[in-house]
């Protein structure tokens, strides 16, 4: 049998600090083994890297000439290694992307090509359409993850108060807890509020019919994407005018991490941060009994942002290309999958539709099908709108209204477009 340890190191650079983990086998395969890969990630917390353990166990008891090592790295600092690591030619074998590192790695030929895959096939439509671009696949995604508006149950109904189901309900609740002298939502400086306001944005655009069309136009210019979020920077001003968000607090509170504790002493009715931190919240000894739900932000209802997420890419410049792709291979297989996607209080990207087992985000399931969700970074789009869209939340923080932050991003957007080779 292979055993794995697990070790953890905190590195320090410069003024960043970050933790880091690494999984590798301790007994004879690591040193018989003739192909040593090595897999990058952003995963790191306990619950995640078990199920990635338990992968990388099932795959080296197939291929015992092959030995792979998991290192994972929590926080934003992951993206900046990943970059120096490709830049100086030390990548990993096998690394996670987001939307905008695809778009600059596949730009460069830094992503393999993984059409090839005999798992494809085990993915749902609306994954696919992610995914294949230009005829080539550069990524797999092994989850669909949701933003929610986590409720404080109890602090709710100690106060008479219901889980909002529409913006005029989201608003009149947080209107009522700010007379009560306390903070309604807890918000990080990431995820939170540009979730908010791409989901207030873009809910029109995933009303289409051909969105894909809609994307094209935005890719060249030919409909206005600044314009179009401005709905949502409109409401995140609101918001914080209105005192729903400690701004100060917000400004240093770092995602699914300080997030949980704030949220986690039952002072606070909301928190806006991604569902697959639920395992970690339960873990701070809960007081009280929470929920997850879509965000209440429209006027006629709800919508859950989503994004096709902790997607894996194969770096073109392996000495073990091949062996590389097995293992993605591997790891995309439906039972290999479902436990990483259980792990992470998340929803399936194949066709099965299998979701997790955590209760807590029960409410947000029916949001998969009823046409009522949003992609928060959509590969048909040629912009980083994940990057951008936290530049601008970062502005309205710092006191710029919508008006300034839309102008911004549009020229933002004509910049990126004449990058691209479009005049427009």
């Amino acid at each position: 049998m292979i055993c794995l340890t697990a070790a953890a190191l905190l590195i320090v650079s410069g003024c960043s600090a970050w933790t880091s983990s690494f999984y590798e086998p301790e007994n004879t395969q690591d040193q018989t083994a003739e192909k040593r890969l090595t897999f990058f990630g952003f995963k790191y917390e306990a619950l995640n890297v078990q199920a990635i353990e338990k992968a990388l166990h099932g795959y080296m008891e197939k291929h015992t000439d092959t030995n792979i090592m998991y290192e994972g790295i929590k926080g934003i600092d992951y993206y900046d290694i990943l970059e120096k690591r490709i830049k100086t030619g030390h990548a990993d074998d096998i690394f996670m992307v987001d939307q905008a590192s695809v778009l600059e790695l596949a730009k460069n030929g830094k992503l393999a090509d993984l059409s090839d895959l005999s798992t494809l096939d085990n993915f749902s439509d609306l994954v696919k359409s992610q995914m294949l671009v230009n005829g080539k696949v550069n990524y797999v995604p092994t989850t669909i993850s949701a933003f929610g508006l986590y409720c404080n149950e109890d602090l709710l109904k100690k106060y008479k108060q219901r889980i909002p189901n529409n913006l005029e309900e989201f608003m009149k609740v947080c209107d009522f807890f700010v007379k009560k002298g306390i903070t309604p939502i807890i918000a990080n400086n990431d995820i939170s509020l540009k979730t908010i306001a791409i989901g207030r944005g873009m809910y029109s655009v995933y009303q289409q019919k051909d969105i894909a069309k809609q994307m094209e136009q935005f890719n060249r210019g030919e409909a206005d994407l600044a314009d179009t979020l401005q709905p949502g920077f409109d409401l995140v001003e609101t918001m914080l005018k209105r005192g729903y968000v400690n701004v100060e607090q917000t400004l240093k509170t770092e995602k699914t991490k300080d997030d949980l504790v704030d949220f986690a002493k039952g002072e606070n009715p909301f928190m806006l941060t991604g569902a697959w931190a639920a395992p970690r919240l339960r873990d701070l000894n809960l007081k009280f009994s929470f929920s997850i739900h879509p965000y209440p932000i429209l006027a006629d209802g709800s919508v859950m942002v989503m994004n096709i997420d902790t997607r894996v890419a194969v770096n073109t410049d392996s000495t073990h290309v091949e062996e590389a792709k097995q293992f993605v291979e591997y790891l995309t297989q439906k039972d290999v999958m479902w436990e990483f996607v259980n792990s992470l209080s998340s929803f399936s990207p194949l066709e099965e539709k299998r979701n997790s087992e955590d209760p807590a985000i029960s409410p947000m399931s029916p949001y998969m099908e009823n046409g009522r969700s949003v992609l928060g970074s959509d590969d048909n789009l040629d912009y980083p709108i994940w990057n951008l869209t936290r530049t601008c939340v970062e502005m309205l923080l710092k006191g710029a209204n919508s008006a300034e932050v839309t102008s911004q991003l549009r020229e933002q957007l004509k910049q990126l477009r004449e990058d691209n080779g479009h005049a427009n």
